[in-house]
């Protein structure tokens, strides 16, 4: 008897479910009602156009899409996955999640051609691994890497994958936000909560159990991220975690950085402040804003600064501190910029430095200290 793997979860406001498990039972069909006669009178010939740029998209990329199948120590089956071929020698990019606990990997090719893999590489806070597998050469098909720097929300993004074991199926929606940062609940920072991963492309192309390691494609067919996860309070009856418009992507410009680190170390080295933040927007009221004195409605609010840190070394100050107060209270800087790159929130702080820097690099960190603008320059140190 099969045994699943149980789906991770991430909490910020909802659960956010990873979405690496190979489900048992399928979602029921529905019949899409029609159009009227003047819609598709106006629409068809723009359609037409379309589905010959989604059908090139599909007959390009899915020879170089994979499923990968987990199997524990025993040999019994615990899931599956997807991936994609990043290399002619053989490496394949998938989620650190569909990876994770697997005694053994079985790769298989849209050809039908099947292979084991080996794990080279694992990031657990970009959710990113590595699998070296020996195929033909035919069998490889390297898919090209876009750049995620250029992408914008409302862009349409094309997703392949293996959805409930479905294999080399193709989603279609938009990118839906840009740079999110989300916690990752397998990296636990030393003041205690998470690490951040950072960059991530929000999505409403269709992602359901067994996406997860899938690449999410421009229109070029270049890939822009390789999709993660979910948001979801829906699942079917076996328990397995459904798409509900909100799904998310690493960024390709995190897997150009992290990637060939694992292949050449077998991990990735990831530049450190040492700080916690509030964000302003996102996370403060007006009155909460207004008792702080903070002269502005957006940028990161330092709550606390870890001793010896980077941070700590370049006179970062935190809120002040009351074991016995029950709210947030003044006294902290404001982060508005780094490198002269404007912080709306803490995702834009985190998406520079891991898209940008390495440990050891020098960056320029511009606070707030009421009405009074402060640069501080910070030595990056590796994280912890």
């Amino acid at each position: 008897m099969k045994k699943k793997i149980t789906v991770s979860v991430m909490t910020l406001i909802l659960i956010l479910s990873m979405v690496a498990c190979q489900a048992t039972s399928l979602l029921p069909t529905q019949q899409v009602g029609s159009s009227t006669p003047s819609a598709q009178v106006v629409t068809v010939t723009n359609l037409s156009g379309e589905q010959d740029q989604f059908v090139n998209i599909y007959k390009s990329v899915s020879p170089g899409v994979v499923s990968i199948k987990i199997y524990d120590a025993s040999g019994t089956e615990l899931g599956l996955g997807s991936g994609w071929v990043y290399s002619s020698d053989g490496y394949i990019v998938t989620n650190n999640h569909v990876v994770d606990g697997a005694a053994k990997l079985e790769v298989d090719f849209t050809s039908g051609f099947k292979t084991y893999g080996e794990v080279v590489g694992t990031d657990a806070q970009a959710d990113l691994a590595v699998i070296q597998v020996t195929a033909p050469a035919e069998e490889l098909t390297p898919l090209k890497l876009g750049d995620s720097d250029l992408l914008n929300v409302g862009q349409v993004v094309v997703a392949i994958g293996n959805p409930f074991g479905l294999n080399s199926t193709m989603t279609t929606g938009i990118v839906s936000a840009l740079g999110r940062a989300l916690p990752s609940n397998v990296s636990s920072a030393s003041g205690g909560g998470y690490f951040s991963a950072s960059d991530i492309i929000q999505t409403d192309a269709a992602l359901n159990p067994g996406n997860s390691g899938g690449p999410l494609l421009n229109l070029d067919g270049e890939v822009v991220g390789v999709n993660q996860a979910i948001r979801t309070n829906g699942s079917t009856s076996s328990g397995d975690p459904v798409n509900s418009g909100i799904g998310f992507a690493i960024s390709v410009n995190i897997v150009k950085r992290v990637v060939p680190g694992l292949i050449a170390d077998g991990k990735f080295e990831y530049p450190y402040l040492g700080i916690s933040t509030l964000d302003v927007f996102d996370q403060m009221s007006l009155e909460e804003i207004t008792k702080l004195g903070l002269t502005q409605f957006t940028g990161a609010y330092v709550t606390s600064v870890t001793a010896d840190s980077p941070a700590a070394k370049a006179g970062v100050i935190a809120s002040n501190t009351d074991p016995k107060a029950t709210e947030l209270l003044a006294g902290g800087d404001l982060i508005v910029a780094i490198d002269a790159q404007p912080v709306f929130r803490f995702d834009d702080l985190i998406s520079y430095l891991y898209s940008n820097k390495s440990p050891g690099d020098t960056v320029v960190v511009t606070v707030l200290r009421g009405k009074e603008k402060v640069e501080l320059t910070l030595t990056l140190a590796s994280r912890p």
